[in-house]
This record gives C-alpha cells, structure tokens and sequence, in this order.
C-alpha cells in the first residue's frame, strides 16, 4: 500500500466517499458533497459564459467598442433576469420564445436530413443478395414497418395487423432495453473510473 500524500487526491477521494455513502442512507456529508458540487459547477459556468459570451459579445463591442446594436440582445439577455421580480416575470417568455424559434428554425433543415431522410434511405432494401448487408436491411425494413403499424391508431389492430403491431412491440423493447442497457454501461463505467481512482491514486493497493 502506497497512500498518496497529495492533498488535492484527498480532498477528491473524500469527496468521492462522501457522494457514495448516500448508497446507505442520505446523511450530512453527502448533502455536503452535492452542494458543493452544485455551487462549483454554476461558478464554473458563469466563468466560462462570461468570458466566452457576455464579454466578447456584449460588454466589449457595446462598452468599448460603441456597437450600439448590440443593445438589442443585451436588452434580451436582461430580460432573463426578470424572472428574480415576480410583478415583471411574464418579461422572460420574449426572450425564450425568440430563442426557440430561432434554435427551432436552424435545427429543422438538419434535422429534417438525419432524423427523416437518413432513416428513409436506411429502410430502402438493397437488390436482394445473400449478403449480410441485405439482411440486416431487411430486419431494418421489417422493424421499422412494424412499429410504424403499432402506432397506426386509426384502424383496429386485429388480424394480420394485430400480428404485425406485435412485432412492433418487440422490436420497441428491444430498443428500449438496448438504450436502457448503455446508459447502465455507462454508468458503470464511471464507477469503475472512480473506485480505481480510490485503489489506485489515493491508497495506492492496485497499479
């Protein structure tokens, strides 16, 4: 065992220790280490919008740079704040309604290409062949028509269809199981990052 003797991976196994010990009860330290953790990322993120957004764009171009357009989305970005004014709150829904149909405008074309053409091109099968590119088109094919009848709502889902919406179904949680498992994986994954941290850099058992 060679127990680190550098204060920052103390302070970090602690803090590791302390967000884990909630796995028993919620308790004091671990109340602890989630405000802490809370307050550092927000001060790190008004540090970084600060000094990536309001002042390359709005303090030195309006301020230093007489740019008096830029009042425009400094009028904007103040009116955020009204929500900390209860009698002026309702101020806040202008600058969120541009901002989302502004992202909504920019994001249709490329969403329109990945969400939509994209899947379209994937389900159109390819000449037939015993290949495995041709086969794993055609469960795509079957998977995606399947699901497509599942949720086709204006006819009942009786006979052949009843039969298809089934497929739908499995096809569905097989999906969901597969996201659910790699957000599990992934999860793990951090775990293990953090208790080799603790083996490893802070009680030195493991190499």
């Amino acid at each position: 065992m060679n127990i680190s003797l550098n204060p920052w991976i103390w302070i970090a196994a602690i803090l590791t220790i302390a967000i884990f010990s909630f796995l028993y009860k919620d308790n004091p330290l671990y109340k602890f280490a989630e405000h802490l953790l809370v307050g550092v990322t927000v001060g790190y993120y008004i540090n970084i919008y600060w000094h990536n957004a309001a002042y390359p764009y709005i303090i030195k171009p309006l301020f230093l740079e007489k740019q008096f357009l830029t009042l425009i989305p400094f009028m904007f970005a103040i009116l955020y704040f009204s929500i900390l004014i209860p009698k002026y709150s309702y101020f806040i829904r202008y600058p969120i309604g541009f901002l989302l149909g502004a992202l909504n405008g920019m994001a249709i074309s490329p969403e329109f290409k990945e969400a939509i053409l994209v899947q379209v091109k994937d389900t159109i099968l390819p000449p037939f062949s015993f290949s495995l590119e041709f086969f794993n088109s055609l469960i795509i094919f079957i998977g995606t028509l399947c699901v497509l009848i599942y949720f086709f709502f204006s006819l009942e889902h009786k006979g052949v269809l009843k039969g298809f919406s089934r497929i739908g179904i499995i096809f569905l949680m097989i999906g969901f199981g597969a996201s659910f498992g790699y957000t599990v994986m992934a999860r793990i994954s951090l775990l293990i990052g953090r208790i080799i941290f603790l083996l490893k850099d802070w009680l030195g058992i493991i190499r």
